[in-house]
């Protein structure tokens, strides 16, 4: 249950402080990391909303179906975010229909603003005017990628002999673009974490040229990186049931006979895994 009574109170800002998690590359693990952010929030006492933009896979609100069901079958008390979807226009024309994505995205958002505390939104995998728009309007911009020179190919251009970044690539572009809209509009800032998904545990040459790689796109676009989740069979196994590592406790673990030492560690990634994002209204004092 929720760590603290005091948080239930604590809203972030005057409005929904917006989490967004995007790349447009599948496999990183996207919608499996947004499940752990919002069950960690939740747990923590924040009143919680999510946002699905890829309403043809709907994979984060299929996590939360699951959830629903697995916790109505098993008699269980456990927390659960508001959930929404946005799908895109079917109008004919581009004007038309990104007008009428603007639209969607806008009252998704205002139907949950004053239901919750913080809203998650999961972007699909690809270009698209509403991923766009999310982008834009994020507080904190979370892009999951896997340990790999495939997926950095997400946010530079990488030569292949002297492994020195050449420049940004039609991603990273997309994000600056979309920090710059938001300077102008509200001059706030968007900070921008590349979590490092799937990290090899032993010492690798790949490992540490995508290491320096990192270090140089964080001089150069001003990104953060974190480690985020390990490649654990765990993580698969979650989905259908809808837990999150966050749940085992109460749920006995997956066999119902307890938590493994494995699960314990994996929980302690999730936790080493929001602290590393230092979200501003974690450490903000509850007057």
């Amino acid at each position: 249950m929720p760590d603290s009574e005091a948080n239930r109170s604590a809203k972030p800002l005057d409005r929904p402080y917006l989490i967004v998690l995007g790349n447009e590359k599948g496999g990183s693990g996207k919608s499996t990391t947004a499940m752990h952010i919002v069950v960690s929030l939740l747990r923590e006492g924040y009143r919680v909303g999510t946002i699905d933009l890829d309403a043809r896979q709907r994979s984060l609100t299929r996590y939360i179906e699951n959830r629903r069901t697995y916790l109505d079958r098993k008699g269980l008390d456990l927390p659960m975010p508001i959930e929404t979807v946005v799908a895109k226009s079917t109008l004919r024309t581009s004007d038309e229909a990104e007008a009428d994505e603007k639209r969607r995205f806008e009252e998704a958002y205002v139907g949950l603003m004053d239901k919750v505390d913080i809203v998650v939104v999961d972007c699909p995998g690809s270009d698209s005017f509403l991923s766009r728009l999310a982008h834009t309007a994020a507080d904190t911009l979370v892009t999951p990628v896997n340990d790999s020179f495939v997926d950095l190919d997400l946010l530079a251009r990488v030569n292949p002999n002297t492994h020195k970044v050449e420049g940004p690539s039609l991603y990273a572009e997309m994000v600056w673009k979309a920090r710059q809209r938001r300077q102008m509009a509200d001059g706030a800032s968007i900070d921008w974490v590349v979590l490092r998904n799937r990290v090899g545990m032993l010492h690798a040459k790949n490992k540490e040229r995508v290491e320096g790689v990192l270090n140089e796109l964080t001089r150069r676009i001003g990104i953060r990186y974190i480690p985020g989740l390990g490649e654990r069979v765990v993580y698969r196994e979650l989905f259908l049931r809808g837990l999150t590592l966050m749940d085992l406790k109460e749920a006995k673990g997956l066999d119902g006979r307890g938590m493994s030492m494995s699960n314990v560690a994996a929980r302690q990634e999730v936790r080493r895994m929001m602290d590393a994002l230092n979200l501003p209204f974690r450490n903000a004092k509850v007057a």
